[in-house]
């Protein structure tokens, strides 16, 4: 009788391989779901001045539907359209909800004006669903007229911004999606400026105007640390 191999034993040696094949993917796959993750997050071309600090990494992006908020107030000899807050809220590409976006106190800086009873100075102020909050302040260099360059921003529309986060807080349960942050980008925005008419008489102060506007705000992390501080920072 001829001898042979048991079948089981061809079997084995077929599907050795293609096992060690299947566990080296997954292996390499696992290996990279960070990198895989910030791919997925893509900035638009901006202005020089408002691009983020080498090492900076995108790691969000939410898309803002909401208001411009102004009231007219007197400015110098005369009066003028002043925000008072933005009230947006931001959604994922699938639509979900994930932060509220709006100014309030920021209580990881002292509050300088001994007039304003606020705990900490007014900022833009952006909170996760889970809670955890980040402020941002845009610097003056970066708000000049090339924030509203005709070759980004679209005609009658709230300049692009690049923000540096000046406060953080996990939320009230340790949740912190958002604490990470480091450097804020307002771009693709279309709406929003102020009115055009409205606030030219003294009868006129006090009206406020809500204009609706859109835009999409890019989250980064890095370099170096966030601004996180404790709930009881600040005055």
């Amino acid at each position: 009788m001829k001898n042979s191999n048991p079948p089981d034993d061809r079997t084995s040696r077929r599907i050795l391989p293609i096992a060690c094949a299947t566990a080296l993917a997954a292996a390499f796959t696992l290996s990279l779901p960070q990198r895989a993750h910030a791919a997925d997050v893509t900035p638009p071309p901006v202005p020089d001045k408002l691009q983020v600090p080498e090492g900076a990494e995108p790691f969000l992006v939410g898309h803002a539907r909401g208001t411009q908020n102004y009231v007219c107030l007197p400015s110098g000899a005369g009066f003028a359209w002043t925000l008072f807050t933005p009230e947006a809220t931001l959604f994922r590409d699938n639509g979900k909800q994930i932060i509220t976006h709006f100014f309030a106190p920021n209580p990881c800086e002292r509050n300088s004006n001994p007039n304003v009873v606020a705990r900490g100075p007014i900022r833009a102020a952006w909170q996760h669903l889970e809670t955890s909050t980040v402020w941002a302040a845009a610097d003056p260099a970066h708000t000049a007229t090339f924030a509203t360059d005709p070759d980004f921003v679209k005609q009658g529309a709230i300049a692009w911004l690049l923000l540096t986060v000046v406060g953080a807080q996990d939320g009230p349960i340790g949740l912190n999606p958002l604490t990470k942050t480091t450097f804020i980008q307002r771009l693709n925005t279309s709406g929003g400026l102020a009115p055009s008419s409205g606030c030219s008489a003294l009868a006129d102060v006090g009206h406020q105007a809500f204009i609706p506007y859109r835009a999409d705000y890019f989250f980064y992390e890095g370099p170096g640390e966030g601004a996180r501080c404790d709930a009881n920072a600040g005055n």
